[in-house]
């Protein structure tokens, strides 16, 4: 048995879907949309006013807008070339370091946490010599709060970038180089154009992950109330005390997530 889905107007001929197929896509949106429909049920929404003022609120919120942005930066800087390396250039073990730039997106955030502060801490492989010649300290500090976002944010921004590149037609930049158009000039005036679209969406899709970051945090900068504590973090802690300040916590939070995708909308999220 099946049922007739009906597709947007056009040319497109209507495609059939079996029933089971149908109601097990219903259950899927079930289970995506249930949980936020049960964070707005149960916000006390009279509160918020009082709790989007609270001076502890306001400095987690500025603190979670300060790391994340600067992530974001320190993610363009270095993503984009190391987008473009991987998909512009053939070297050897290639493959490998492609695995290893994304391998963040899927590692358990603590276990990201564990690795940089084996890396970065007092006794780590950088963060020993660097606090030695240096005197800085990374681990339980606003910098550590942006490496860590930094570490499992930016690889959002490289796959992004890497797949523009990779769609990108090169016939552009190849004419731009037979008018006598250097490297940087024809990155600047014809490459970076046409790859606009895909780095605005790595660039969002980075900053939404660096903003609602967590585990890697957590573990490697602590939850300190002023100097590390980002807005999940102090979710997390309101959880203990307070379940209506993390409900109101979390939907700002939401919110701004709703505010990224509606962003991109339209643009990058549609494919038909």
């Amino acid at each position: 048995m099946s049922v007739t889905t009906r597709l947007a107007p056009g040319n497109r001929r209507a495609e059939t879907m079996p029933l089971g197929m149908t109601w097990l896509a219903v259950v899927a949106l079930g289970l995506l949309i249930l949980p936020l429909v049960g964070l707005l049920v149960n916000t006390p929404w009279a509160q918020l006013g009082g709790l989007v003022t609270n001076p502890a609120v306001l400095v987690a919120l500025r603190l979670s807008l300060l790391t994340s942005l600067s992530a974001l930066t320190l993610s363009t800087v270095l993503g984009v070339p190391l987008a473009w390396l991987l998909a512009r250039r053939d070297f050897p073990a290639k493959t490998l370091l492609r695995a290893l730039c994304v391998l963040p997106m899927v590692l358990p955030p603590v276990v990201g946490g564990v690795a940089l502060l084996l890396a970065f801490g007092r006794r780590g492989l950088i963060g020993q010599p660097l606090d030695e010649l240096t005197g800085i300290t990374l681990p339980f500090s606003a910098a550590g709060v942006v490496l860590a976002e930094t570490f499992v944010a930016m690889p959002f921004l490289i796959v992004t970038v890497e797949a523009g590149l990779r769609a990108m037609d090169r016939r552009y930049e190849d004419v731009a180089a037979t008018l006598g158009a250097g490297r940087w000039l024809a990155f600047r005036r014809v490459t970076l154009p046409l790859l606009a679209p895909s780095l605005g969406a790595g660039m969002a899709l980075c900053w939404a992950r660096a903003l609602g970051e967590f585990g890697a945090t957590i573990t490697f900068a602590g939850n300190l109330s002023g100097r590390t504590q980002t807005m999940p973090l102090a979710v997390y802690l309101q959880l203990e005390r307070d379940l209506d300040s993390a409900i109101l916590l979390s939907l700002i939070l939401l919110a701004v997530s709703v505010v990224v995708l509606v962003t991109l909308r339209g643009r990058y999220l549609d494919t038909g």
